[in-house]
């Protein structure tokens, strides 16, 4: 996403919101229900579930969609080979197994059980066709960042994909299969480039190996999916709900008013903070704690000739209150990573020697002084630093303003933007800002973050960083396969990322997710994402007994 490259906003700007008590320790993992008895007793039945979301679908093709809404309706009808675990650890999906057969050549077995709604099976072909497709045509979106070491798939048997890499990498099969979303090749292939085909059911309608089918669309007030007829990751192999619908409503207030009154009977997006402990005690509401595997952050644009020096980076480091802020906007629903890209629920990699940058206005100033500004009788240094955000974010608006607040003490002029989320999504696309303040939903794989990050060309890498050091880190570490090595070698990248502020990570949570005390079932998974309304949740639901 940046200037002269086309740059998908892949897991960016997600807003978040969520749980934790605030504490020096790493969000706690919420019990999880297991598939396989999410809908022990209940059969498909004719009932409908209706959830509520505040965007509208921007991309029905999964392989470019980049908006919240896109993702929860397509996952309904496009498989992933993989899932996730709480703690960002891979899961079957469409795949049984995967793996390296060599350092450059890997693998995924899949299911033979799984059918396109309109009958045809749904094989390795598909997945091959998909993946070379994919990084043929270069969709913008969060399939194709993930693709820089992809070179082919070749489906050698109804159930086998083989992998053919340009180098070693052991983060590729895993990625891709679990960000990539597999399309049917008889629908797809024939529309041409996957880059450009709308999949917008103009030819007919669409078609699903999901749970679901999207059979209708009203544009600013809701999307229908109809059950299809097979659905194996769920018992029974069929989905329990007739049907889901995808209200749009124009905020979280109304979607809560709209739970309350029984018009919804889940919300996809995260409770704001300050709503949670209502809405846990209110009757007929259940509040869902789910894993976060993101974090908010704010990032500077070193295209910036002022931002490009590293103790102007540090002095707007060092001027925001953090603490401050996960007490007030987060509600103690959060937690610090110490500034650090490698969260403490990455238990693995999380480096506890690395401390939150300290709010302090006096070393800020020090540090501006030291890159040559003098501040002004009023206190204030010569240069103003543009600041955007999504207005849809409440989270983010909110601390935006502490930002903005604490920074004036430092005397450092921070100008807010706060646009519609979709402006905002192309701002950021085209480098439009010299603060850029947000959220990643899901970083799973340190390596693969840092990658798309910090590395040139990242798909995410908003502070346009190329540091020959902290690309040799990351690269080594891409082509490692022993894990003790491959911490040590991120540990030390993600020092580097805190020591020149190439990213500052503010705080990561859980979240808490919103449904109608009338239906059980519901399957958690970690990020919004995923939450209640991934496709195993949302086909296990059905209607409690009274």
């Amino acid at each position: 996403m940046r200037h002269h490259r086309h740059r998908p906003p892949v897991v960016a700007a997600l807003a978040l919101a969520g749980a934790l008590a605030l504490a020096a320790c790493a969000p706690s993992a919420p019990q999880e229900d297991a598939p396989s008895s999410a809908g022990a007793g209940a059969t498909a039945g004719s009932d409908t579930l209706t959830i509520a979301t505040t965007t509208d679908v921007v991309n029905f093709n999964p392989l470019i969609g980049n908006s919240r809404s896109d993702y929860w309706i397509t996952n309904l009808m496009y498989p992933h080979l993989l899932s996730i675990a709480e703690d960002g650890s891979k899961e079957p999906h469409l795949a049984t197994e995967w793996g390296y057969t060599d350092e450059t050549h890997g693998y995924y077995e899949i299911r033979d059980d799984f059918t396109w709604s309109d009958g045809e099976p749904l094989t390795a072909a598909d997945v091959a066709y998909t993946m070379n497709a994919v990084k043929r045509d270069a969709p913008s979106g969060t399939f194709y960042g993930q693709m820089g070491t992809f070179a082919s798939a070749e489906a050698v048997s109804d159930t086998r994909v083989e992998v053919t890499l340009t180098e070693p990498d052991t983060s590729l099969i895993e990625e891709i299969g679990f960000w990539g979303n597999v399309v049917p090749q008889h629908v797809f292939e024939p529309a041409g480039s996957v880059a450009e085909f709308a999949n917008d059911g103009a030819d007919g309608g669409w078609v699903s190996a999901g749970p679901f089918l999207l059979t209708d669309v009203q544009v600013g007030q809701s999307y229908t999916l109809e059950r299809t007829d097979s659905y194996p990751l769920v018992e029974g192999g069929v989905a329990l709900p007739a049907r889901v619908v995808y209200r749009v409503l124009p905020d979280v207030n109304t979607e809560i008013l709209a739970l309350q009154s029984g018009e919804v009977d889940a919300i996809a997006n995260a409770l704001p903070p300050a709503q949670v402990e209502q809405l846990r005690g209110t009757e007929g509401i259940e509040v869902t704690e789910v894993t976060g595997l993101g974090y908010a952050h704010m990032v500077y644009n070193m295209q910036n000739p002022d931002l490009a020096k590293t103790e102007v980076r540090q002095a707007l480091a060092h001027a925001a209150d953090y603490e401050a802020i996960r007490t007030v906007v987060l509600q103690g629903q959060a937690v610090s990573t110490g500034s650090s890209p490698l969260m403490p629920v990455l238990a693995d990699y999380y480096d506890e020697s690395v401390t939150e940058y300290a709010f302090d206005p006096e070393l800020s100033r020090s540090l501006m002084e030291d890159a040559g500004y003098t501040a002004g009788s009023d206190g204030m240094f010569p240069v103003t630093f543009r600041l955007i955000y999504s207005l849809q974010d409440s989270v983010t608006s909110q601390w935006a303003q502490m930002v903005q607040d604490s920074a004036a003490q430092a005397g450092l002029r921070i100008e807010l933007q706060g646009t519609e989320r979709n402006t905002y999504l192309a701002m950021t696309n085209e480098g439009d800002y010299d603060i850029y303040a947000g959220n990643f939903a899901i970083m799973d794989d340190p390596v693969t973050n840092f990658r798309l990050s910090y590395l040139p060309g990242g798909a995410i890498n908003y502070t346009y960083v190329d540091d020959p050091e902290l690309n040799a880190l990351i690269d080594e570490a891409g082509v490692t396969s022993e894990l003790d090595e491959k911490v040590d070698l991120m540990r030390e990248a993600a020092e580097l990322v805190h020591e020149q502020v190439y990213d500052n990570v503010m705080y990561t949570q859980n979240l808490y997710m919103a449904s109608s005390s009338e239906w059980d079932g519901f399957v958690s998974k970690p990020s919004e994402l995923l939450s209640i309304v991934n496709p195993v949740s949302v086909a296990s639901a059905h209607r409690t007994d009274g």
